[in-house]
């Protein structure tokens, strides 16, 4: 199959790997025109802010006029008199929606939607920019997901989507990748601004989860594309808060206590969540129906269960809106829901259909903090202050999902304006992310890269180098022999070329081993100068893949005595295609270091 041209390529392959100082770059940001270039960058975030915003308005716009057309939501559903159509439409709605994003899988290569761990990889390895084609049909396989039900959320697709715009805006101005993962901030920033109307939230998320650094030329186009964002949607986006907040009372003292309990609680309850996502993925590969049919099957059982349970159709934000009141559910439906919200996200997501994890996240820990609060209120401990458990537990099962807990205590700071309720929140997001970051991983995100092969929990840069292929560092300046040449011969090349080890390759050009000059010295002088090479002794040496990253190759280099590693494509009978040496690969490690540090100190 070709492969899809809007796909990313790798930027190690392209890129010349000899190392150079910060001093010989061309666009060193000292000076007139360093600050034109900043500037530049900061108006071209801005732009990005108020593409991503617009776009951001019609998505959710969209949904909500899908929602009430197609009987989804609970105004839609109480406007329309017909029971029996209403039980029809209720199982026939997911399920179609979920025939039509199969179809749009089929597109993508990946044949799956495109998420934000898609572009939190592109951003961290710098391998390439964001697929504006997949980044589409995963817009457009959000939309359809949403509006036809489906317990899935709607800020995963708004971030990719505003990241996709971000990056497109990058390629058409051929920004290099530092730029790049600059404007596709931007768009992410924009997009949870607008969403939330929180814009101090998206830059700090754009930061923490995206570009996880603080780099200050980073920041200010960032803020830029917040502002913008949050600006249209308080003009624009007329959708009501997450919850409101009245007047709230002080918690007592031994109430933060509660709080930091709900904090850890929440953590376990966030593993379970991310692991049942992951579970049944697993478990929809093995069944024996084709992929593009998954979501369809998916969305039948949602429809059927959302019969007794509609609370779980959707993003599930009036059910949220309803467990922060005191007494709108009692305890076993506060259960009920709590776990079919959580079982309808995992299938949903698990078996295929786009859309984020967040929203439902958010439902998930309101539940169970709402439980908490009204467990704690018939033990006769608690009343007033309702509102203060519902919230914990939100942000204590959201912000090990998305690996984000300064974004979540800013977003319940901006939507309440409760210092109180957000210190409160602090209590439970001090236990909640350390505890799930040692049991299960810093975010679902994370967890999903690291089962893709790509692991970035020790840090950005051996992701990077992880993620670097040797390719462009395979060198043909080397002496090969062949394993019928005779040690006299073989002493003589190997001494011309000025190599202390030669390679040898037969006639079919496979791999055969390496010998040192000092070993065909010692046969020589043994007076067997006339038999072949291959008869010489070889020293076990590891051989690379021209696949193999820059990583792997620091690590082989520990255990080589020698000043190359010969590099075989395995996949072409052991064909032999050079050598790797030493020099290169620590020449690959200082230039990725550097554009690092750079990038990350904001002077490149």
């Amino acid at each position: 199959m070709a492969a899809d041209k809007d796909q990313p390529t790798s930027t190690t392959t392209g890129q010349d790997i000899p190392y150079s100082s910060p001093a010989s770059d061309a666009h060193s940001p000292n000076g007139a025109r360093g600050m034109l270039r900043f500037l530049g960058l900061v108006l071209l975030g801005a732009v990005i802010g108020g593409l991503a915003a617009l776009a951001a308005v019609g998505f959710v716009s969209a949904v909500i006029w899908l929602n009430d057309l197609l009987l989804i939501s609970p105004r839609g559903r109480m406007m329309f008199a017909h029971p029996e159509a209403l039980a029809l439409a209720t199982v026939a709605v997911p399920a179609l929606g979920g025939l039509v994003v199969g179809q749009l899988h089929r597109v993508i290569r990946e044949r799956r939607p495109h998420t934000p761990a898609d572009l939190i990889a592109a951003v961290q390895t710098r391998r390439g920019r964001l697929p504006p084609r997949a980044g589409l049909l995963s817009a457009l396989s959000g939309l359809v997901s949403l509006g036809s039900g489906a317990s899935v959320g709607q800020y995963g697709p708004l971030v990719h989507m505003g990241a996709s715009l971000g990056s497109l805006a990058a390629r058409l101005l051929r920004m290099g990748r530092s730029d790049d993962n600059v404007t596709i901030a931007c768009g992410v920033a924009a997009a949870i601004a607008t969403a939330f109307h929180a814009p101090l939230a998206g830059i700090v998320f754009a930061h923490e989860v995206v570009l996880r650094h603080y780099a200050l030329r980073a920041f200010a186009p960032v803020a830029a594309a917040a502002i913008v964002g949050h600006v249209i949607a308080t003009n624009v986006l007329s959708q009501g808060a997450l919850f409101h907040v009245t007047d709230t009372a002080v918690p007592r003292p031994w109430e933060f206590a509660a709080f930091i309990v709900i904090g850890g609680l929440g953590a376990l309850v966030a593993g379970g969540y991310m692991h049942a996502i992951l579970a049944v993925g697993r478990w929809a590969a093995k069944l024996p129906v084709v992929p593009s049919l998954r979501p369809a099957i998916a969305g039948a059982a949602l429809g059927l269960v959302a019969l007794w349970v509609p609370d779980i159709l959707g993003m599930g934000q009036e059910t949220l809106r309803f467990a922060t009141i005191q007494g709108a559910f009692s305890s076993l439906d506060l259960v009920i829901v709590l776990v079919l919200k959580l079982a309808a996200t995992a299938m949903c997501i698990g078996m295929g259909f786009g859309g984020g994890v967040f929203s439902p996240a958010l439902v998930i820990g309101t539940l169970f903090g709402a439980l908490c609060g009204t467990l704690v209120t018939q033990l006769g401990m608690a009343g007033e202050t309702f509102i203060f458990y519902a919230v914990c537990g939100m942000v204590a099962v959201t912000a090990p999902v998305i690996g984000a807990p300064l974004t979540t205590l800013l977003i319940v700071f901006e939507l309440t304006g409760s210092y109180v309720l957000t210190t409160a929140a602090l209590a439970s997001v001090t236990l909640a992310s350390p505890i799930a970051a040692q049991l299960f991983g810093r975010s679902l995100f994370d967890i999903q890269l690291a089962r893709r092969g790509l692991d970035l929990s020790a840090g950005r840069g051996r992701a990077l180098l992880q993620n670097a292929r040797l390719k462009s560092l395979v060198s043909q300046e080397c002496v090969i022999l062949n394993p019928n040449d005779s040690v006299q011969e073989a002493v003589t090349r190997v001494g011309e070329g000025g190599h202390g080890e030669a390679y040898l390759v037969d006639d079919r050009q496979r791999y055969r081993g390496s010998v040192t000059l000092a070993d065909l010295e010692v046969m020589r002088g043994k007076g067997q100068g006339h038999r072949r090479v291959r008869s010489c002794q070889r020293t076990p040496r590891p051989v690379l893949s021209p696949e193999a990253s820059v990583w792997d190759a620091m690590h082989h280099v520990q255990d080589v005595t020698g000043e190359a590693i010969a590099v075989v494509d395995d996949k072409a009978g052991d064909a032999f295609l050079g050598v790797v040496y030493e020099s290169s690969i620590a020449r690959a490690y200082l230039k990725y270091s550097e554009e690092l540090r750079r990038e990350e100190h904001g002077t490149g």
